[in-house]
């Protein structure tokens, strides 16, 4: 069985969705430490050509905390957000067929941080056909206290993998060694450079997928999400 493990984030870039797609089973973590300088709230989308910051914005709380027990600020404005898209889209192919499935995403009544992406990221697989089983980390038995590799070894030995597939900013932190030594293959993805038409504007690549989607048909991207290579 192949497993794939990542943190929660709020519409990703496609290389996220690519990596859920490539597994039979993903782990979100969901007992992992927010961090400030992380995409757990925030991601980029196009606005009048250039690259813009989008973000959720939090209750005030201490840094130490896990995602799970963090939460979105009274202050947020859903309207707001949704209104920024259907502006900086307005002329998007598909934004008739995005915006109300975004507006529904945004719209999520649940003020907990985890489970407003966790909800996310099942409706945005859903739209991309996704089939691959979604879980969340708190709920595999292992010792939760572990670090980094160890702890990504524990999690695919107790869900029975064969292999582990991690994003390519990993090749540096695990170890293929490591991996073997638990009858582990450990496999990278790296997505290929993906390109489409923007409007008229130069393209800026890796945006979230809330920008692939919006101009690009559900069958288009389908093919976008096999654009990888395992190393």
């Amino acid at each position: 069985m192949k497993v794939g493990i990542m943190q929660p984030y709020f519409l990703p870039y496609i290389g996220y969705w690519q990596l859920i797609k490539s597994v039979d089973l993903f782990v979100v973590y969901d007992n992992i430490q927010y961090t400030k300088k992380g995409w757990f709230n925030r991601n980029r989308y196009l606005l009048n050509g250039k690259d813009a910051t989008f973000s959720v914005y939090l209750k005030k709380d201490s840094d130490l905390l896990n995602v799970n027990k963090r939460f979105l600020s009274s202050e947020f404005c859903r309207k707001k957000l949704i209104a920024s898209f259907q502006n900086a889209y307005s002329g998007a192919p598909f934004k008739s067929e995005i915006l109300p499935m975004v507006g529904k995403i945004i719209n999520c009544p649940c003020d907990n941080l985890f489970d407003y992406i966790y909800n996310s990221i099942k409706e945005i697989c859903q739209y991309l056909k996704i089939q691959t089983t979604i879980v969340t980390s708190s709920t595999i038995n292992i010792d939760h206290s572990l670090k980094s590799e160890q702890k990504v070894i524990a999690i695919c030995k107790e869900l029975q993998a064969d292999t582990y597939i991690n994003s390519i900013s990993g090749i540096k932190l695990y170890s293929k060694q490591k991996f073997a030594l638990e009858n582990i293959e450990l496999k990278f993805i790296k997505s290929k450079p993906t390109s489409y038409t923007q409007f008229n504007d130069k393209f800026v690549e890796w945006l979230s997928v809330l920008d692939v989607m919006m101009f690009n048909s559900q069958k288009e991207i389908d093919k976008m999400l096999d654009e990888y290579e395992l190393l």
